[in-house]
């Protein structure tokens, strides 16, 4: 009777539910492993759970206060000594007789809100007894009053249960115990995230308006954003901005739901609010890559059938881009500022007062389907053509419930993005990922200003920083070692880091660089490093709810070709003959990658399959090459770069040429840089080429099709001379 009390308040109060609970009628001995977000998550379970389950307590923490002996010392708990080395085996042995047990495996209440570290204890216990094992996600425990971050709460959040099927440990053979016991506490935390990433995706919002929209209505007095004019924007302005540039697109743009509207504009304000209102009026926003300079853009716009481009005088004057070619392709151009202007203070008025009494109305209730398009963003074509890339509402939303689920950020941390939008990278993760998890962002135009980045790190303590390689080292030449004292994540993909970027930001700021990997066809984050699981030279361990698969690649001796499976997949390219080929693979996505994934399941990024050159029969990966000739740089100053590409050769079928802005640099210094880096002599380059710069996409990568007609171009120069 009591229990049913209990419930039907939580019912009333907290609009409790509890999904799967039959899974909890499976007879003893059961573990049920929940997270713990609360002080009152004993109170959620306990209204589930019969009279017959009880709950692990620290004895010693019971001694703490009347109440805390009350709650933690009775018939349905079950009180150990955690100092005791004997408590898992009082666990083991309760659980051998047949007992049913609820356990937290953090062994503390989060204090970021998502899950931490599991205690490897649980993995022993797990050895020991083989118990059936429960899982249980409980969301929106977080942001009840009783929890211990310093996030935000309400007095009475939606909270669910969601119970798992009943499963059993997997055997795990030829390992010592104590790899046992780790391998057991690891393979236990990642079915605790894919269980709060499975029920994100089930019970979550399907489009990405409703996303933040929903976490606007929580927090909506606070700073989603700011840029470097100083303007800061709250989530109630960010959803009104949206609201008010939706109803002028009707009156611009026409009726046209589903129409692709090109956005060309820098990492500002208006360029978010800009996305929400072409997703609110049921438009498809296709970002222009403005680095691929405007025959790039043209050419994108003609692919993707742009008719109309969403852009800035202002910007376009700062860049210093002609526009004319644009619209004489086809395309008119809308200008923000002459938008802006058509939006009168009335019309602002009224937009305001609905926004602070509906702030979710016009967003929660849009007709936007998981599977439609959100965005369309074109590959950096870094060795090919570029290609236009269609990412749902479901792969956008997925990738960034993927990325919550593993990285343990707060409500209080401070983004940093300098990544232009237009590239995957910036976009999900600089600025959707924070905006849904209810982050502050700030929106850098440009990732190049190396000596003022730093600075403005600095001044508006921001925690986490998104970059790549080329951006690092750029970064680090010109910082003051102080600059990033606040930066706790730092995270880096696009291209390969290399080992001498590692060890300079770890002995200049120190600051471990989390290093991750990703393509835009899969929005983009495939694997990421975390502080909870993060190892030096890998590409971290792939997010949950994502299947892979080696094949192996002839002439390659390690690894293999990565392919992926996942809602995060992209929905298909905007190119006929490329979604052919992605769609005859039925879902999966072939990365192109030559990859290994080692026991504890960290992936290996060894290189693109077209970065291997094939020497004397020998595969040759130039990204391993190239790793190691970064060593070079503190010999000959951080501004040194070293490319390397592959050339025909008659005797040997390929030659590699090391391609640098450094004229110092020798074919000596270069056998010395492999040799100590273990690679054969098949891995020395045997010509170098000085350029005055290497060449870059706007993602930071080397843009190796433009080096290699740098290249083409001074050997035809050089011909040309000579028979002259």
């Amino acid at each position: 009777m009591l229990r049913l009390v209990v419930r039907l308040l939580l019912r009333i109060l907290y609009g409790f539910r509890a999904y799967n609970v039959e899974s909890l009628e499976a007879k003893g001995p059961v573990l049920l492993l929940p997270n713990h977000v609360s002080w009152l998550d004993w109170l959620f379970l306990g209204a589930v759970l019969d009279n017959d389950w009880k709950f692990v307590t620290s004895s010693t923490t019971a001694q703490a206060s009347w109440l805390h002996r009350r709650v933690m010392v009775n018939r349905r708990t079950f009180p150990v000594d955690t100092n005791s080395p004997y408590s898992v085996r009082d666990i083991s042995d309760h659980l051998a007789s047949g007992g049913r047990l609820v356990l937290f495996p953090e062994g503390r209440i989060s204090t970021t809100g998502t899950l931490m570290k599991l205690f490897d204890g649980t993995g022993f216990l797990v050895r020991k007894s083989n118990p059936t094992l429960i899982t249980c996600y409980l969301r929106g425990a977080n942001r009840i009053p009783f929890v211990r971050h310093k996030g935000w709460t309400k007095c009475f959040p939606r909270v669910t249960a969601h119970f798992s099927r009943p499963f059993h440990c997997p055997a795990i053979e030829h390992h010592s115990h104590s790899e046992e016991r780790e391998r057991l506490t690891d393979w236990l935390h990642d079915r605790l995230v894919e269980q709060q990433f499975d029920v994100e995706m089930e019970h979550g919002e399907a489009s990405l308006p409703a996303a933040i929209a929903r976490t606007a209505g929580h927090i909506p007095s606070r700073i989603a954003m700011e840029d470097i004019s100083g303007a800061e924007v709250s989530y109630r302005r960010l959803l009104l901005g949206g609201r008010l540039l939706a109803s002028r697109w009707r009156e611009v743009l026409g009726p046209g739901r589903g129409e692709r509207i090109g956005v060309l504009l820098p990492n500002v304000n208006a360029l978010p609010v800009t996305l929400l209102s072409l997703w609110t009026d049921g438009r498809v926003p296709a970002l222009l890559n403005y680095s691929s300079g405007i025959e790039g853009m043209r050419k994108s716009a003609k692919l993707a059938g742009l008719r109309h481009i969403v852009t800035s005088r202002a910007f376009l004057e700062k860049a210093k881009l002609d526009a004319s070619p644009l619209q004489a392709g086809g395309c008119s151009l809308h200008y923000l500022e002459d938008i802006r202007q058509g939006i009168s203070s009335a019309t602002r008025l009224v937009g305001l007062v609905r926004q602070v009494l509906q702030p979710r109305t016009g967003y929660g209730e849009l007709d936007l389907k998981p599977e439609d398009t959100a965005v369309i963003l074109f590959t950096s074509g870094s060795e090919g053509l570029p290609k236009g890339v269609e990412l749902t509402h479901r792969n956008l939303l997925a990738n960034i419930r993927q990325a919550i689920s593993v990285i343990d950020l707060t409500d209080d941390d401070r983004f940093f993005n300098a990544l232009p939008l237009f590239h995957s990278f910036g976009l999900t993760g600089g600025t959707l990922f924070p905006l849904v998890r209810g982050c502050f962002t700030y929106l850098y135009p440009s990732p190049l200003h190396y000596r003022v980045i730093p600075t403005m790190v600095y001044q508006h303590s921001c925690t986490v920083m998104l970059a790549t390689n080329t951006f690092l080292n750029g970064y680090a030449r010109k910082a003051h070692p102080y600059d990033f004292s606040t930066v706790r994540y730092l995270i880096a993909g696009a291209e390969k880091v290399q080992t001498a970027t590692f060890d300079l930001w770890s002995r200049k700021f120190g600051i471990r660089v989390l290093e991750g990997y990703g393509a835009t066809e899969c929005s983009p984050v495939i694997s990421v490093n975390t502080r909870v699981a993060g190892r030096l030279g890998t590409a971290g361990r792939i997010v949950p709810g994502m299947e892979h698969r080696i094949e192996p690649v002839e002439g390659v001796a390690e690894g293999g070709r990565l392919l992926v499976r996942g809602p995060n997949i992209m929905k298909g390219y905007v190119n006929p003959d490329a979604n052919a080929r992605f769609q005859a693979l039925g879902g999966w996505y072939d990365t192109g990658d030559i990859a290994r994934i080692d026991e504890d399941g960290y992936v290996h990024i060894l290189g693109r399959l077209k970065r291997f050159a094939k020497v004397s029969g020998e595969m040759v990966s130039l990204t391993a090459v190239e790793d190691a000739l970064a060593s070079l740089s503190p010999r000959f100053g951080p501004k040194c770069e070293i490319a390397v590409i592959a050339r025909p050769d008659a005797d040997k079928g390929e030659l590699l040429v090391a391609v640098t802005n450094e004229p110092r640099v020798q074919l000596g210094d270069l056998r010395g840089a492999l040799k100590e880096a273990g690679l054969t002599n098949l891995a020395a380059p045997r010509e170098i080429r000085v350029v005055t710069a290497i060449p870059k996409l706007g993602s930071g990568k080397t843009d190796y099709r433009r080096l290699s007609a740098v290249l083409g171009k001074a050997d035809a120069d050089i011909a040309g001379s000579t028979s002259a």
